[in-house]
């Protein structure tokens, strides 16, 4: 049994390269902090890796994830901190030379932690300060790192984990227009080798590059709307030195929806789908996640 090159929970470094994100570089109050309890499911075809003999591979991943943000004083301007700690229970399908092969599995998956800065548009601001601030350009950068913890066996077909590091710096701009935010980040995701690939052989990876966009409405009653897309290249792979013709060059779409519950609550409901794959995981997911915020004087 192999490892699918995309071995996929929603935590994994491929499906987190899909990742829509929208207001990632919004002004946030300093000290405040937000806990964040979520679940989303994907389903979907995956690309293995050309090198071993897979066909029609298909997985399907229910995940939890927990996570914490906080906002920041950076240098008199705002930033966040945040950590995401996922769980995933994944199932797997493919045929291997032509035989029937299935696998499920379950674990916590490789953690990712972050620290954004916006340097232009966004001062660091109590909340009562905050008040009285409207956005107009905000431009700001953040630097996104998973660690190789979570579940990894490399003698299965599919995994939670990816046993490698991944370090991931993006430039974002957000421009206001009344109740119209427009939104678009860039990013490059660098990989460290994984050395026990498939019974002990090594894994590379070149630097995938994506560029995502969202158009953002606000209505007055704290309910936002999302229309997301993203699309990455690059990627290609290797298995000790010998090079895979397996560049990505792929596009997703999605939307998100978040709804106040009350002052410190609220939901956020998300779905998202492969719109285009040259080679790749192109999968659909759906999610669903609760936010409550506190400190900072509320």
């Amino acid at each position: 049994m192999v490892l699918l090159a995309a071995s996929l929970a929603l935590g994994s470094t491929s499906a987190a390269a899909q990742t829509l994100e929208p207001r990632t570089y919004s002004n946030t109050p300093v000290g405040l902090n937000f806990l964040v309890a979520g679940y989303s499911y994907l389903s979907g075809g995956v690309a293995t890796d050309p090198s071993i003999p897979l066909e029609d591979a298909e997985v399907r991943a229910d995940e939890a994830l927990l996570a914490y943000a906080r906002g920041i004083d950076v240098w008199g301007k705002s930033g966040k901190i945040d950590v995401i700690l996922p769980y995933a229970w994944v199932s797997g399908s493919a045929q291997l030379n032509g035989q029937p092969q299935r696998r499920s599995v379950s674990g916590p998956g490789d953690p990712r932690l972050r620290v954004s800065a916006n340097f232009f548009g966004a001062p660091a601001l109590t909340v009562e300060e905050f008040a009285d601030y409207r956005q107009n350009l905000i431009i700001g950068a953040s630097l996104q790192i998973t660690l190789p913890v979570g579940q990894y066996d490399s003698d299965k077909l599919v995994n939670v984990g990816s046993n490698r590091w991944t370090v991931k710096p993006e430039l974002g701009l957000s421009k206001a227009f009344g109740p119209l935010t427009l939104e678009l980040a860039a990013s490059v995701s660098f990989f460290s080798d994984n050395d026990d690939f498939f019974g002990g052989h090594t894994r590379s990876q070149r630097p995938l590059y994506a560029v995502q966009g969202h158009a953002i409405y606000n209505f007055e009653s704290g309910i936002w709307i999302a229309v997301d897309g993203t699309y990455y290249s690059g990627g290609e792979t290797s298995i000790d030195g010998v090079a895979n013709d397996d560049l990505q060059s792929n596009t997703r779409v999605g939307f998100t929806l978040a709804i106040p519950v009350d002052r410190d609550n609220s939901l956020k409901l998300t779905a998202s789908s492969g719109l285009s794959a040259r080679t790749g995981s192109n999968f659909d997911a759906v999610g669903i996640a609760w936010q409550y915020r506190w400190g900072a004087g509320l």
